[in-house]
């Protein structure tokens, strides 16, 4: 069931469009990684599907309350982290928690504050000033700020950017406990590795919305499968006549490795090595080519630069 879905959702900002008919669905329990480079739209989408900015056209529905018509009814079903989360900093984690958590009606503050400082792993420091805290620490209680009114949907904008190693791991870990409890989660990211680890879809958005769909999908859909044999070494004969097979569509030799395009490569794989031990080689390692994440956003991105030149 679609918990949150954009309808030709667009804003404009005087002459300058910052997001352009935007369509997609996010599944209740889905992890979404929303990419794109700096000024594509990211933090504009999440400002209007949490009901902070109207849209210029089309609409939006989340848990099926329209945010441009009834913010304040979706603020009690949805939780925001931002990129940089304000607190008061004088003021412990236990009392900002407890403050921000009386702005819901229906829920024990202090239970509910208590509970997220021990699953935010912050118990032992709930009495310290937040301004003793470090931006790791802050991270993790602004998403326990996020979620103190149970919200169904998260809305996660650069959640680990500026963080240290060890503190954005330990952000990353907090998100996959989350979605392990079937939360839904929209995440603003520009870590692709972390959107790889995290992310069930992937959807990239430069204005428009270019590609949404599963990574492997998208390898699939943007990158030939290609096998990779490296070899003890690499003759020029034999490479030849591995180019006539008919199920070798395309051969690229790197150094001793041949990078080779077949017809069916589950199929043709045993085949491809028969013909490369027949041929005199020494077969060292087989394996699939992979593609990250990187590649795929930054294929999307260049195809679609190219369309606009």
């Amino acid at each position: 069931m679609a918990v949150i879905e954009a309808h030709s959702l667009t804003k404009r900002f005087g002459e300058r469009t910052a997001v352009q008919d935007l369509h997609l669905s996010v599944d209740e329990g889905e992890v979404l990684g929303f990419l794109g480079p700096n000024g594509a739209g990211k933090t504009t989408t999440i400002r209007m599907l949490v009901g902070i900015i109207a849209p210029t056209s089309g609409y939006a529905e989340v848990v099926g309350v329209r945010p441009d018509r009834e913010p304040e009814r979706l603020h009690e079903a949805v939780g925001l982290l931002t990129e940089s989360p304000g607190f008061y900093d004088r003021l412990s984690a236990q009392r900002n928690l407890d403050y921000y958590a009386r702005f819901y009606s229906g829920i024990d503050a202090t239970a509910q504050a208590n509970k997220y400082l021990r699953f935010m792993e912050l118990w032992e420091r709930r009495h310290d000033r937040v301004g003793t805290f470090s931006k790791g620490m802050k991270q993790r209680l602004a998403l326990a700020r996020a979620l103190l009114h149970e919200p169904r949907v998260l809305f996660l904008d650069e959640p680990t950017a500026g963080l240290d190693p060890e503190a954005a791991r330990e952000v990353r870990e907090m998100i996959q406990a989350l979605s392990q409890e079937g939360r839904t989660a929209f995440l603003s990211t520009h870590n692709l590795a972390e959107a790889e680890m995290l992310c069930q879809r992937i959807a990239v958005i430069r204005t428009e919305l270019l590609a949404l769909d599963k990574p492997e999908n998208l390898r699939q859909r943007l990158f030939r499968r290609r096998v990779a044999v490296r070899l003890e070494a690499v003759e020029t004969p034999m490479v030849e006549a591995l180019g006539k097979l008919p199920f070798v569509e395309k051969l690229t030799r790197d150094g001793n490795q041949l990078l080779v395009e077949l017809t069916d490569p589950e199929r043709n794989r045993p085949d491809l090595v028969k013909s490369i031990v027949d041929a005199g080689g020494r077969v060292m390692a087989v394996s699939e080519e992979g593609h990250s994440l990187e590649e795929v956003y930054l294929t999307l991105i260049g195809e679609e630069a190219d369309d606009v030149t």
